[in-house]
Formats: C-alpha cells, structure tokens, sequence
C-alpha cells in the first residue's frame, strides 16, 4: 500500500512544477506551444492506458460528470493554454513567482466553492500578492527571456486562477476517485483540446532531442507524477494546507532557473518577489484567525479534533 506521508508527496509534487517551467521554455522554443503540450498530454493519456487496470479503479456518482467536466476544462485545458503561451512572453523565473498567489486564490474559490471562512490575513495577504505580481510585471526588462513580460505574466495568472479551481474540484472528487484516475481523465481532456489546434499551427519538420525529452519530462514525471503525488496528498489533508505549499514552486523554479537558464534578477524584481512572499507569511495566520474567531475563549480545546467534520460540495 502506498504510504508516503502528504507533506513529502507535496515537496516532491512542487519541485517537479518548478522544473516544468524550466522544460517548458526549452521545448516551445523548438516547437509551437500548442505542438507541445498536445505532444505533454499524449504522453500522459498513453502511459495511463498502459496501467489501465489501476485507473479504472473509482466509484462513479450520478452528477460527478459536472466535476469532472469543469476539473479538466480548468487544468489541463485552459490552464496549460494560459502557461504554454505565458511562457513565449515572459521568463521561467517570473511565472515561478506568480505561482505564489495560488494558495491566495485557492482561499478565496474555497470561500464561494465549499462555503469556508476567509479571514482579515487572506483578504490583506491576497492584495499584497497581487500588488507585488503588478509591480514585478511593471519592473520587468524585456529580454530575449521576457520579450513581454506584462503579456506573459497575465497569461500566467489566468493559469494560476484554473490551478486553483482544479485544487478545489479534485478536493471535491479524491474520495471518489483514485490519483491515477483523475490524471488519465486529464489526459484523454487534454489531448482532445489540444488536438484541433494542431490544425493551426506549423508542425515539427525535424526531431530536437532536447525538446522531445523536454516533452518527455513533461508528460511523465511532471504530470504523471507531480499532479499523482499531489493528487493523492490532498486527499489526505486540507485544500488550503495542500495549497500553501506552492510557495514551494517558485523558490524551486528560480534555483533552477540561475543554475539552468543563467537568469538574473534585479534588485527591483528581488523586492518584488519580497512584496509577494509578505502576501503568503501574512495569508499564513489565515487559520490562527479562523480558529480564535471560532473559539475566542478556548472552550472548544477538549473536543476530540480528529471527529471528522463534513465538508460542503463544491457549488
């Protein structure tokens, strides 16, 4: 049986994402963005086919197809749409960082989606996060890297809004369904979105090696194995917990982009990063505050708190 506890599931899961960007940049530099993630989501929906018997393992219930449907057009559809383009406009390191405001964002879904609280942190962490992307899109040279940095980081925030409805959707269906489950649905989704722009795009006339293992990586341990591990994790614990460690993903997307792609960062962009990092310490006291609010006196302390608790569906 599978027992590798969540929190290592996520650190894994989120050093895998921040590699993608690295990978990413070094195949739709080759190829069409749509070629490759087209070719990313192929490659995902073949090996799941090869483990077919473990992905037809689910308890499927009348209604769960508007969850599903909505799920996959959110990520991998319009998600990888919104980042494979950001990524011809703007740097790896820069669509790192705007990964920050994900778990701001996840709050904010699972405040109208599952009816949780938000509190006074998330609210002023949410507005830091956003005030610090605007300044580090305004700060931003345009480079052979980021020749249009503002273009590719809206695009990337638009990414971050589908990730965070698809983190609220698969909190919603992991009871149900098994990690592998789910990723092979994203796979049969994505390669059926993704197919039809085949038709409109300039299609590889040579083989790049370091673009299709690019592509390789992409489709096997990015998504296989990154959405597997976290899949799996956030059935385990809360949305927002598995949320907040995507702060992960933008340290591990700038280590590997200084050592990979030799990027360098300006001061102005190093605090910009500072204002965005500020937004999630502060969105951080998020459940002191929901839990002081709860029980401003402390008279809850002897109720057993593993009692499971029933959530709301997502709406």
């Amino acid at each position: 049986m599978f027992t590798m506890p969540p929190s290592l599931c996520l650190i894994i899961a989120t050093f895998l994402w921040g590699s993608s960007f690295i990978a990413l940049k070094y195949a739709i530099a080759i190829y069409d963005p749509a070629v490759v993630i087209f070719a990313r989501m192929l490659t995902t929906l073949l090996i799941c086919l090869l483990l077919w018997r473990f992905v037809k393992r689910f308890d499927y219930q009348s209604g769960d197809w508007k969850y599903l449907v909505s799920m996959s057009l959110a990520e991998p559809c319009l998600y990888f749409l919104f980042e494979g383009h950001a990524m011809e406009y703007t740097s790896a390191s820069q669509a790192g960082v705007l990964v920050s405001c994900l778990p701001i964002i996840v709050a904010v879904l699972a405040f109208y989606l599952l009816k949780e609280q938000l509190s006074k942190a998330i609210i002023i962490g949410f507005s830091l996060c956003i005030g610090g992307s605007i300044l580090l899109t305004l700060v931003s040279p345009h480079s052979d890297q980021a020749p249009n940095p503002l273009l590719g980081n809206f695009l990337e925030f638009l990414a971050m809004i589908c990730a965070a409805y698809y983190t609220v959707s698969v909190k919603h269906l992991a009871a149900r369904y098994s990690p592998l489950s789910l990723i092979a649905l994203q796979g049969l989704s994505g390669s059926l979105f993704f197919a039809p722009f085949l038709f409109f795009v300039d299609l590889p006339t040579e083989i790049n090696s370091s673009a299709i293992f690019s592509i390789l990586y992409l489709g096997t341990f990015v998504t296989l194995g990154g959405y597997g591990l976290y899949n799996y994790a956030i059935s385990k614990i809360s949305v927002l917990t598995a949320a907040a460690f995507s702060n992960l993903i933008p340290i591990f997307a700038l280590l590997l982009s200084a050592i990979i792609l030799q990027e360098v960062l300006t001061l102005w962009q190093w605090l910009s990063i500072g204002v965005v990092f500020i937004g999630i310490l502060v969105s951080q006291q998020h459940a002191k505050q929901i839990k002081d609010n709860a029980d401003p006196l402390g008279e809850l302390e002897h109720i057993n708190t593993e009692e499971p608790v029933k959530s709301s569906s997502v709406v």
